[in-house]
């Protein structure tokens, strides 16, 4: 479950936003999603440990805004913003 180099390779929607530092606990990432606040390509997600690929397209409601965003690598752990950011692309934002 490393990298991001095969299609076959995924990994915990939970745990990748995590990775991603759209939440800081893991613990919240999997409330939004508990929440229906988390759309993985145009399909409702209800649970933390919904697997993630590279080229999926996830779709976050925020608070303040919407945010469409596709997944470009599942990464291997929680590292700075600027490492963070390689992770995915915004597609969208409203």
């Amino acid at each position: 479950m490393k990298g991001g180099a095969g299609p076959a390779e995924t990994l915990r929607l939970d745990k990748w936003l995590f990775f991603a530092r759209f939440v800081k606990h893991r613990q919240i990432a999997a409330e939004i999603v508990g929440k229906r606040r988390v759309r993985l390509n145009d399909l409702l997600v209800t649970k933390p440990h919904q697997a993630v690929r590279v080229g999926d397209v996830a779709t976050l409601v925020r608070p303040d805004s919407v945010m469409v965003i596709r997944i470009l690598s599942l990464g291997t752990r929680r590292g700075p913003a600027s490492e963070a950011r390689t992770l995915y692309e915004i597609v969208d934002q409203a």
